[in-house]
């Protein structure tokens, strides 16, 4: 062998060491289909591309959308896909869920260890409603399959307790009463504005768009509105959130009982990208706002961290 074709030999050997090291380092590996099918309890495929996919469709409820019968296969499937990653594998998934179903299979995801990423609907005039939650994660394969059955069983679960989906969150509907502001407002460590009985207080954020500076007066912005009367109050409202933020805030909701009934986004080119949680809660009043209270003192804790990195 020559020098040259030596010199070329070792060149090669070294870039093929570089990439099997790199590839390593990464975790990259084939997936296998039958431990990801076996740990969500589902039939597990292989695509083409090597990614492993798992699916079910809702057939437990019928649902009519503008009064035809929708066939499950036209829009009512769950799927969750898995593909090598760094970590392992990463998952993607979107899961149908009706209304009474999101927070228990969001609580399931979290405690999981999956974040979800979006919560929305697909249609209108759909009898029951029907919302789509998306999912993702990254970790050992297996142990990301089994957090996709959690999230299926949380749902499971529901729907033994009842065939139907629910008509509403349960217990007595809040009633026009007294408010008391103040308290309501040293909780939320802001002042707010009542009108027609209703306490609203709006926490600001700024952006960039189109060269153009965003505010709270163009619709950027975190803000609850409390009705009701202080031992029965609803609460709803949004929250605008940077990447970082959502799951902190997400997780803080649920932990102080409040729904999240909507995660997507509101507008496009935004710098940075903000992203909105709409959220619903009933109880005392005071709890209410304690809640939205830890779930801002979350978002303030996850801007901290991203600037100080």
């Amino acid at each position: 062998m020559t020098r040259k074709h030596a010199h070329a030999s070792l060149l090669a050997a070294a870039v093929a060491l570089s990439l099997a090291v790199q590839g390593a380092a990464a975790g990259v590996t084939k997936l296998d289909a039958a431990t990801i099918g076996a740990a969500a309890g589902l039939s597990a495929t292989t695509t083409p591309d090597g990614v492993v996919r798992v699916g079910w469709a809702r057939t437990d409820v019928p649902v009519r959308v503008d009064g035809t019968r929708l066939d499950p296969f036209a829009g009512l499937g769950s799927w969750a896909a898995f593909t090598p990653a760094m970590d392992g594998a990463m998952v993607m998934g979107d899961i149908v869920v009706f209304e009474d179903e999101v927070g228990p299979a969001m609580d399931a995801a979290f405690a999981a260890g999956l974040q979800v990423t979006a919560l929305h609907d697909h249609f209108f005039y759909d009898e029951p409603r029907v919302c789509f939650m998306h999912v993702e994660g990254t970790g050992r394969p297996a142990a990301l399959a089994a957090a996709v059955g959690r999230v299926r069983e949380a749902i499971a679960r529901v729907r033994r307790a009842s065939a139907r989906p629910a008509p509403g969150f349960g217990g007595p509907a809040p009633q026009p009463g007294r408010l008391s502001v103040e308290p309501l407002e040293r909780a939320l460590g802001r002042a707010g504005q009542v009108q027609d009985g209703v306490l609203k207080v709006t926490f600001g954020r700024e952006a960039r768009m189109h060269g153009a500076r965003l505010g709270a007066s163009m619709g950027l912005a975190s803000w609850a509105a409390f009705s009701g009367s202080d031992a029965r109050a609803v609460v709803d409202g949004d929250f605008g959130m940077a990447a970082a933020e959502v799951q902190p805030v997400l997780r803080a909701l649920r932990r102080a009982d409040i729904h999240v009934v909507a995660l997507h986004n509101h507008m496009m080119g935004e710098q940075p990208a903000t992203y909105f949680a709409h959220f619903w809660g009933e109880g005392p009043a005071l709890n209410l706002a304690r809640g939205i209270r830890a779930a801002l003192d979350e978002q303030e804790k996850a801007t901290r961290h991203v600037a100080a990195r």
